[in-house]
């Protein structure tokens, strides 16, 4: 079993990563699933995710999973809040029955540098630099942030603004602001790097609300 991590992100969630190794029949056999994505590593990485999910909540119902008015994908009632990423051969998922969730995962993307003005405004790419690594921790804390937010006519360099990095290597702490929220909201993010992927995914604790 490939299971790459699985720790406690906040003191409401559980989060793991996965690293896929396994035959399509193993996640098929776990989940109950029969997926009819073309693409077979896409497949892979939809089996995995639903996989990672029973993982982590033995009793989670992944047939019972659908889209909502903002096509954030949920659950009945939300018995269970959930976010799941995936970036081949890596897959990450965080679950919690009480809060939002919002997780994100990335392997080194070697254009990294010349993408950032598409998610990061002039403010924060001083804050980043030219390393590819923050850079890739920024992009996966705005998608983490998209997820946990959950809603249509999000701009990232708009509407996900980072306020600050702390950077404890291989660790990093991202404060970001959801300016689309009303009230408007600040968030905190754990990201981690290490020589496969970078990951990010909200810490829920006290939220930071204000007009």
């Amino acid at each position: 079993m490939p299971l790459f991590r699985e720790w406690s992100s906040d003191p409401f969630s559980l989060a793991a990563i996965w690293e896929i190794g396994e035959p399509e029949d193993f996640f098929t056999a776990r989940t109950g699933i029969l997926s009819d994505i073309r693409s077979e590593k896409r497949r892979l990485e939809h089996l995995a995710g639903r996989f990672l999910l029973k993982h982590l909540k033995e009793d989670f119902p992944l047939l019972h999973i659908q889209p909502d008015e903002h096509d954030k994908p949920r659950l009945h009632n939300n018995q269970y809040f959930f976010s799941i990423s995936h970036s081949y051969p890596f897959v990450a998922a965080v679950v919690s029955p009480y809060v939002e969730c919002g997780i994100d995962i990335q392997v080194w993307h070697p254009r990294m540098r010349q993408l950032k003005h598409k998610f990061l405004s002039p403010e924060e790419q001083s804050l980043f630099g030219e390393d590819e690594q923050l850079l890739t921790i920024a992009w996966c804390a705005k998608e983490a942030a998209y997820k946990w937010q959950g809603r249509r006519g999000v701009e990232f360099i708009d509407h996900l603004q980072i306020q600050k990095i702390k950077e404890m290597p291989p660790e990093f702490d991202i404060a970001l602001f959801l300016k689309l929220n009303e009230p408007h909201a600040i968030i905190n993010l754990k990201s981690f790097a290490n020589q496969h992927f970078a990951f990010s995914v909200v810490e829920n604790s006290k939220q930071n609300y204000f007009p």
